[in-house]
């Protein structure tokens, strides 16, 4: 594993270039060496940094659930990140297009848990019993390293990527639908750009966030009752640049726009 003194200094790093909005060179470039098990150090320790600086923690992200996206990247394996309060947009908003890295945008289902969910051996159903709602929702991406030749570690150090999201459309509870059939069309600037149904990911939804229990077990940790769930894209990333404006067409469960500006 890296040195801790390294850990700290790609994490420093880090959360430098979310202000400079210039990315570094990847890690697994200088440091070959480096485990997923050093990605995820490097993540925590970015992690409670940002949280001693005040910003509070609201759920989790995972990403690389989907065949689309494993293809759009090259990375077989799922990853995960954090969320913090300050990072949710409300549909319709109007973003700053500077406050992100390399900006994509991926369409996505939030599962927001009325109950603890703990593992090793967490199910799909045990999800859905844990799950108050579920509802549409548009990850931000937010790269701060170079995108050419990345690999899940540099991926994973980076908070997988996770800008914000953009909640929106009807909630709808997890017994009232079948989540594998809520489908979505994307438009950028009034063009169809992306296509997707929810099973995707996974085959189910549900599937990334029983990955994520059954994970977090794994350190004797559990994912928290009142925490937000980013389950995972069931489309490619898509670009975007200032002055576009986005919107996401879920049939049933509604639409979620914004413009980044």
């Amino acid at each position: 594993m890296l040195d801790r003194h390294v850990i700290e200094t790609i994490a420093a790093e880090l959360a430098e270039a979310d202000g400079t909005k210039e990315p570094v060179r990847r890690i697994t470039a200088r440091y070959p060496e480096a485990t997923v098990e050093d990605a995820y150090a490097i993540q925590g320790v970015w992690r409670d940094q940002q949280m001693s600086s005040g910003r509070r923690l609201i759920g989790r992200k995972i990403g690389l659930t989907s065949k689309a996206m494993q293809a759009a990247t090259g990375i077989t394996e799922p990853d995960y990140g954090v969320m913090f309060d300050d990072t949710v947009y409300e549909n319709g908003s109007v973003i700053d297009y500077d406050r992100f890295v390399q900006v994509r945008i991926e369409v996505e289902l939030a599962f927001v848990l009325k109950d603890a969910l703990e593992g090793p051996n967490c199910t799909i159903f045990d999800v859905l019993r844990a799950t108050e709602y579920v509802v549409p929702a548009l990850e931000i991406l937010n790269s701060h390293i170079e995108l050419e030749g990345r690999t899940i570690i540099d991926t994973i150090s980076d908070n997988a990527a996770y800008g914000a999201m953009v909640l929106g459309g009807n909630p709808v509870s997890p017994d009232a639908v079948d989540l594998r059939w809520i489908s979505a069309l994307l438009y950028k600037n009034e063009s169809i750009e992306e296509t997707g149904v929810a099973a995707g990911i996974l085959n189910h939804p549900a599937t990334g966030v029983a990955w994520l229990a059954n994970k977090f077990a794994q350190h004797g940790a559990r994912l928290e009752a009142g925490e937000i769930i980013l389950a995972g894209s069931f489309t490619r990333p898509m670009w975007v640049h200032r002055g576009d404006s986005v919107l996401c067409d879920y049939g049933p469960t509604g639409t979620i726009s914004c413009r980044f500006m």
